[in-house]
Order: C-alpha cells, then sequence, then structure tokens
C-alpha cells in the first residue's frame, strides 16, 4: 500500500490552480506533478550501487599505490578503515578486458565488447551475478591478512580479517575458480574468477556475506525472481516518495535511489533502520545531519522518519548529549552536533498525524536532557549562553567564527535551543505538563533576551567568545541562522537579517546562498563552510523567511537550489559561483532537502523570483 501522506496533491482543483497560476516563478507547466518511474541511470563513479538495508555497495575508487583505479565491492561495516573488499574486473579466458558500467537502481550491467556480466542485489546480503561471453573476477586488494577455502568443487568461503566479513561464494552454471595459495596464517593473495561454461558461453553465481555460519543451502531465488522482486520494492518506496514539478524529474528520480540506496538495516549502534549521509565515505549517521533526512520522509513514511530521529535517543548518554556520529560499529562523544531535533519535530508533526502522545510521551524525556546538558555542560562562564567547545560541534566546521579560539558563544546555538523549548513546551502541554509547559517558555523567553543583549551588535550578530565575549569579524553566514527563530525576532533584527541576505555581491549567487560572503579573505569556491551552498543552510534560512512573511524570496532560494542540484547532482555540497558538485557526490541530506523543497515549490506555487 502506498503510504501518500501529506505529501500528494490533494485534488483535481489543485492540480488545476496550480497550472492556472502560470507558475511566476519559471517552474515547468507542462504536468502538475512528475510521476516516478524508476528508470534513470547513473553514474557509479559518483553513486553508489546498492540498496535498501544493505551493508554492502559497488562503487569506483579513483586510484591510489594500494589500490588500484576500478570497481570495487565495498563493504560498509568496518568503522575508520578502508571499505573496498574486492576489485571488479571482467575476463576474457582468464585475462582481464576493459568494460563500462551501465547502473539503474535494481540493476548494474558491466558491458565490453566480448560480452556483459549483470548484477542483481536480490537481498541486503545477497548478489547474483550472471554473465554471457565472459567471466567475472574478484580480487581482494594487498596488503592482506585474509584467506579462503573450498566448501564443495562450486562453492568457496572468503573470510577478511581486514574487513572482518566473509562471504560464500557459490557457482550456479559456469564454474569457479579461486587462487588462495595458503601462507601459515593467511592466503597469499585471494582471487576469484566465476567463469562461463565453455559450451553455452554462461554463467551464473551468488555472493553472500555470511554473518556466523553458513545458511544450510545457497540462496535459491532465480535471477530473474530476484530482480522482479527488488523492482517491486523500489516501486514501493517510488510511491512514497512525495511529488515534484516535472522541470525536476530527473534528479527526483535521482534523490529518491540516493535516499532509498543509503539506507541499511538495524545492526549494533544503529539500533532501527538507519539512512546513512552517504554510501560514499560519509558513510556514518552524524546527528543533525539526519533530522533532514527524517524530514524529507515524514509526509511518505513516517514510521522510518520518526526512525531516524528515535536512532539518536537510543544512543544519548547518562549525561543526556547525543552522539557526535555513529555506524553499526562506533560511536563517537568527540564533538556534538547543533541541538536542532526539537524545530526538526515541531516540523514533522505539522506534517503528519503519525507524531502523537504516544510518540511524544517516548521523546520528551530525552529531548529535556538533551537541552539541559547545554546549559549544564556547555556554559563555561555561567552566564547563561550555551556555547561550542569546536567548529564541528556546530557541524561548521571551519567556520570564520572559530578563528577566534573556543569555546564560542554561536547565535545559531542559543537559536536552535530556543526553538528546541518551545518544542518541548508544546509537547509538555499536549502531555498534560502545565507546569513543565509553562517552565520550557520561561527558559526560551529568557535565552532570547541574554541571545539579543549578548550576540546583537551593531545591526548584526556576532558569534562571541565566552569568558572574554570578544568575537572575531567573521563574515559567515552561519551569523544569519538565527533568522529560524522567526517573528520571535524583533522587526528591526528581522529587517537587518533579510537585508544582508538578499544583497547583491554578499551572500546570494545565482545558485543560493554561499556560506562565506564573496567579499570575504576566507572565500574559497571549495573552502567546506567557507563558501560553498549547503542544502542544511538553506533550509533553516528558509524556513525562518517564511516565518517573516518573505515567501517569495524563501521560493525564490528553493527554486536555485533546485535548479543547481538538478544540473550538479546529490554533492555534499556546491561552489556558490558556479554551482558545481564539491567532496561527496552522493550525500543525503542533499538528496532529500531537494525532495523537500521541490515538493513545496510544486504545492506553494511559489512567487515571482527575486533578482
Amino acid at each position: 500500500m502506498k503510504r501518500r501522506g501529506a505529501w500528494r496533491v490533494g485534488s483535481l482543483v489543485e492540480c488545476l490552480l496550480l497550472l492556472a497560476c502560470g507558475i511566476a516563478n519559471g517552474l515547468a507547466a507542462t504536468a502538475p506533478a512528475h510521476q516516478y518511474d524508476g528508470s534513470i541511470q547513473f553514474d557509479v563513479n559518483k553513486i553508489p550501487f546498492s540498496r535498501y538495508g544493505s551493508y554492502i555497495a559497488f562503487s569506483h575508487a579513483k586510484g591510489t599505490p594500494r589500490l588500484p583505479e576500478g570497481l570495487y565491492l565495498r563493504d560498509l561495516h568496518p568503522s575508520g578503515s578502508s571499505s573496498e573488499l574486492f576489485r571488479v574486473e571482467l575476463l576474457r579466458g582468464r585475462n582481464p578486458i576493459p568494460y563500462k558500467e551501465v547502473a539503474s537502481p535494481e540493476l548494474l550491467r558491466l558491458e565490453a565488447p566480448e560480452g556483459y556480466v549483470e548484477i542483481c542485489m536480490a537481498e541486503p546480503a545477497v548478489i547474483l551475478v550472471r554473465g554471457v561471453g565472459v567471466g567475472f573476477r574478484l580480487v581482494i586488494p594487498p596488503p592482506n591478512s585474509d584467506f579462503a577455502f573450498p566448501l564443495s568443487t562450486s562453492q568457496w568461503q572468503v573470510v577478511s580479517r581486514t574487513h572482518h566479513v566473509k562471504f560464500r561464494l557459490t557457482a550456479r552454471t559456469g564454474s569457479l575458480d579461486v587462487d588462495a595459495p595458503w601462507q601459515g596464517t593467511h592466503a597469499e593473495r585471494v582471487v576469484a574468477d566465476f567463469l562461463p561454461d565453455p559450451g553455452s558461453g554462461k554463467f551464473q553465481g551468488v555472493l553472500e556475506e555470511i554473518a556466523s555460519v553458513e545458511p544450510s543451502q545457497p540462496y535459491q531465488k532465480s535471477f530473474d525472481d530476484a530482480l522482479e522482486g527488488l523492482r517491486g520494492e523500489y516501486r514501493h518506496w517510488l510511491g512514497e516518495m512525495p511529488e515534484v514539478p516535472e522541470e525536476f524529474a530527473s534528479a527526483a528520480e535521482l534523490a529518491a535511489y540516493v535516499d532509498w540506496e543509503s539506507v541499511v538495516a538495524p545492526e549494533g549502534h544503529l539500533t532501527r533502520p538507519a539512512m546513512l549521509m552517504s554510501k560514499n565515505w560519509m558513510s556514518r549517521l552524524w546527528s543533525w545531519d539526519n533530522c533532514f533526512n527524517a524530514m524529507a520522509l515524514v509526509g511518505g513514511n513516517p514510521q522510518l522518519a520518526w526512525d531516524q530521529i528515535m536512532l539518536l535517543f537510543d544512543n544519548q548518554n547518562s549525561q543526556g548529549a547525543f552522539p557526535d556520529w555513529m555506524d553499526d560499529q562506533a560511536v563517537s562523544w568527540l564533538h556534538t552536533k547543533p541541538p536542532i531535533h526539537g524545530w526538526a519535530l515541531a516540523w514533522m508533526m505539522k506534517r503528519t498525524q503519525f507524531i502523537g502522545p504516544e510518540q511524544l510521551a517516548k521523546v520528551y524525556e530525552p529531548l529535556s536532557r538533551w537541552t539541559d546538558w547545554y546549559f549544564q555542560y556547555r556554559d563555561i562562564d555561567h552566564d547563561g549562553i550555551p556555547e561550542y567547545d569546536h567548529g564541528n560541534d556546530s557541524g561548521w566546521d571551519n567556520s570564520t567564527i572559530f578563528l577566534i579560539r573556543p569555546p564560542v558563544e554561536a547565535p545559531d546555538l542559543s537559536a536552535y535551543l530556543i526553538l528546541q523549548m518551545d518544542a518541548l513546551s508544546d509537547i509538555a502541554r499536549t502531555l498534560g505538563k502545565p507546569d513543565e509547559a509553562r517552565s520550557w517558555k520561561k527558559r526560551a523567553d529568557d535565552l532570547l533576551v541574554k541571545l539579543l543583549a549578548g550576540s546583537w551588535k551593531e545591526n548584526a550578530f556576532v558569534a562571541p567568545q565566552s569568558g572574554s565575549h570578544a568575537n572575531y569579524p567573521s563574515q559567515s553566514l552561519i551569523l544569519y541562522l538565527p533568522i529560524i527563530l522567526g517573528n520571535r525576532l524583533p522587526k528591526p533584527v528581522l529587517a537587518q537579517l533579510v537585508a544582508g541576505l538578499k544583497e547583491k555581491g554578499k551572500f546570494l549567487t545565482e545558485n543560493g546562498l554561499a556560506t562565506e560572503t564573496l567579499r570575504s579573505p576566507y572565500y574559497l569556491p571549495d573552502g567546506y563552510w567557507r563558501g560553498p551552498i549547503w542544502a542544511p543552510a538553506t533550509m533553516v534560512i528558509t524556513s525562518g523567511l517564511d516565518e517573516v512573511g518573505e515567501k517569495a524570496f524563501a521560493d525564490d532560494l528553493r527554486l536555485r537550489f533546485c535548479r543547481m542540484v538538478a544540473k550538479n547532482g546529490m554533492s555534499e555540497n556546491f561552489d556558490a559561483i558556479t554551482g558545481a558538485g564539491l567532496r561527496d557526490p552522493a550525500y543525503t541530506w542533499t538528496s532529500s532537502v531537494f525532495l523537500i523543497f521541490a515538493h513545496q515549490l510544486l504545492l506553494e506555487n511559489a512567487g515571482p523570483a527575486v533578482r
């Protein structure tokens, strides 16, 4: 059953209105909304070939002295180490031959003039391969402490102690030849060849990741049946995706795939299905990134959205902090991430009926402890204004507000906490706790007074150093994030913030808002938080603009962002001037925010662009 929730166009009248309005902001009006069909192809140099629930993925390595350039089967379990488990080659006889990859959500096809191999991820831990005219080789890259041994004439077990995983390889048709000479404690090398039958020129094989002991029988489904089952699973996922304008059809298909393939099954510290930031190299869950993924999911799949929020509460420590990041095998407490969770919950509650008193009762106490943690453990000068101990705590790792030695009383932190306490006040009232509701509201009001007194200086927000209250004259966009407070801010403050965001040659470019002003001596095209455009900053700011009557400007920023992403992909961040994608090219908070923005542009009929 497709759960469409709040994401779908509600009636024929709405569709006709969207067309009749002429789409003043320039959106294509050839159809009211894109209908997902899953027919995209993508580049595995950028986007991993994987599937929902799986910790394994195929993608390219660029090439190092240890890892020759090429396609690799990667295992995402080992925390903090190389994930490349097998290099993939096609064979003519026993000789590697060049090939090209053609990837779609359900099928990866490796093509050469001599033949082809098709790969289907039938289950999260099961890969089916079949080939015609060529063989298929898996090579464990050196150095290694790995080994392999035969289970039968057509079946081997390969153990990677480097990656702490093992696979059972089975030839269904054709043959399996493994070269793994024993050296006393490990194999000198491990090379596994699936070879075609000499008569038919075809082979079929199964790769199964083994948790502990091999199942008594190899995976039994045929390639075609498994492919059809996977196609059905993916079509169901697409049915839960938000509708978007036809202009963004291809990008929405890619965004939907990136989010789908980035989900892993519950395991270890990941107590629920978890959407990783990427199955490239950012293959973890950071404790603010995932809030944007939850927000994108809440309309079509509210249970999975709720799981993304609750993953953090499941891993909360005894002091009340959320981890900086986690994966299935490790949790890091070295840093924190900003407390946007109350804001995210409030945003989600407006868009689903799924989050009711039962869910709020589960979240109220841990969210209260998370909020109190900042006042108890992140206020070194005891002035009632919490601080970041490092740039990484803010999520804006190298922002220029941290050119002064931390701790820093960044104004965005207080803004997030004010909204979080507002959310706690609303939750307490819903749960029949009126005294606590009033207390949270008073604490939020008190922090707002302190924020304005301590950080609003000469018509701009600053980020004072805790204790000395000195500040570096930063030109970072982070100083505009308090606009998320909306009409809680005085009108003169709002007017200055909006004017600064609209000012030509400051932050605003054809692609959106740079994270450092274009005039700054610290601006860099690929400077991480010193220039590039990021999805979360754009969403926080547009949310605040909506609240203060600047919806036309907010929608213009959404449109710029969506067009940039549609042109340049789902990268972690983007060059503010050219729009080129930077860093990890398959990042889920980008794909998630793109889907949110595109859906808002469709349903809300954005006004004229601000130029």
